[in-house]
Formats: structure tokens, C-alpha cells, sequence
């Protein structure tokens, strides 16, 4: 109940809200640092805060040292200007947190209804 509530409010506080969801497989020694990195106060969240559509990441964690990300933003439209604009940045802190994954791949955007 509390969360229907809370997903609900979110809604109305963004209503054109996208997810951008990544699933990763992580070696078991490279947890924390991977937590420390990809997390709701991490460095990619410190990075994609640079912009105002930027709207938060959450961390879920699963079996088997799987995670899932998902960055939300205002729009697709912000998400990509953000990438453009940020490029560079963005590529290398890509290839910096490379060593802590084994795989990472991209599961889609998703629009919040």
C-alpha cells in the first residue's frame, strides 16, 4: 500500500519521468567498489546531477552478483542531450569502471506510467 502511494505521488511529481535500465554482473571481490560507484549517491548519480532533468538512480542488487540500475530522467529527449553534450565524460568514466564488471548490458528505457 505504502508503496502504490509513493510510486503514485512520484507520478505526479514527474510525469513524463523515463527509466534507463542496465544490468551488470559483478565479480564477487569488486562488490563495494561497484556499489560505491553505481549507487543512488554514487559517482555516475554525481555525474548525471550536473543536469536539472536528471531525476535519480536506484541500485537493485540480485543473486548471483547481478545488479540493475535504473537512472530516471525528465525525458528520453534530456537523457540524450545530457550524453551528447557529455560525451567525453561519459566515455571515460565508462571505460574507468570497466574492471569492476564482468558484463554490463543495456535492458532498455522505460516510460513511467
Amino acid at each position: 500500500m505504502l508503496a502504490a502511494r509513493l510510486e503514485s505521488s512520484r507520478r505526479h511529481e514527474w510525469p513524463n519521468v523515463i527509466e534507463i535500465l542496465w544490468e551488470f554482473v559483478v565479480p564477487e571481490e569488486k562488490r563495494k567498489e561497484f556499489e560505491r560507484h553505481y549507487s543512488s549517491a554514487g559517482t555516475w548519480a554525481r555525474f548525471f546531477g550536473a543536469s536539472p532533468a536528471y531525476r535519480g538512480t536506484t541500485l537493485l542488487a540480485g543473486e548471483g552478483n547481478r545488479y540493475i540500475t535504473c537512472d530516471r530522467w525528465a525525458s528520453q529527449q534530456d537523457y540524450e542531450e545530457f550524453r551528447r553534450t557529455h560525451a567525453r565524460e561519459y566515455e571515460m568514466l565508462d571505460r574507468r569502471f570497466e574492471a569492476v564488471t564482468l558484463s554490463e548490458r543495456s535492458l532498455g528505457i522505460f516510460e513511467l506510467k
